[in-house]
């Protein structure tokens, strides 16, 4: 293996995959304040197919802790509002016609708590994913030395897969303090 198969900009869109992966699963934790991402996962029966919420109305956040979904369809107002409420994420939507409002209640200092590990979860799960992809790398540097390349050029990439894997830890170490202190404001 020559150093032009020793593709560091791989490895980094990799890195960065890991870290976008993390950027979605934590707007996805409810923290107080209403949030569009939290409507991301639910998905609703509509025409005889599943769709993202956002496909069959449109979704605002008209208050801080208040989110609505305006439905286009009067006939999804019911089944917007089923997949809403088998969600499981605390929230009981409020029906006005074709509008939902959904209230998002103050979160418990306990689930404050419960939220925070989950977030610490979700960043070392993509730690691990970041290693995984050093790993990799270091692999193929070991496979490009047993195929003749020098033992300094062996060493220097080694260094630079390092440098990317500080440097991609370090941010989600940053994302997740930062999304800690975001569930912990009262």
């Amino acid at each position: 293996m020559s150093a032009e198969e020793l593709d560091l900009d791989d490895l980094e869109r990799r890195m960065k995959g890991a870290v976008s992966v993390l950027k979605t699963e934590l707007s996805g934790l409810r923290t107080g304040r209403a949030s569009m991402a939290l409507l991301d996962p639910i998905t609703v029966e509509a025409y005889g197919q599943t769709m993202p919420i956002n496909q069959v109305g449109t979704v605002s956040v008209p208050e801080p802790r208040m989110l609505s979904i305006q439905v286009w369809d009067k006939g999804m107002v019911g089944a917007v509002e089923k997949a809403i409420r088998e969600s499981n994420i605390g929230i009981n939507p409020v029906t006005d016609g074709q509008l939902l409002r959904l209230p998002i209640p103050e979160l418990n200092q306990e689930r404050r708590q419960e939220m925070v590990k989950i977030a610490h979860s979700y960043a070392e799960n993509a730690k691990v994913s970041v290693r995984h992809v050093r790993r990799d790398g270091m692999d193929m540097c070991k496979k490009a030395e047993k195929d003749g390349m020098s033992e300094d050029d062996v060493r220097l990439y080694n260094d630079e897969i390092q440098e990317l894997t500080n440097k991609y830890v370090a941010e989600i170490d940053t994302m997740a303090s930062s999304k800690e202190a975001e569930i912990m404001q009262v």
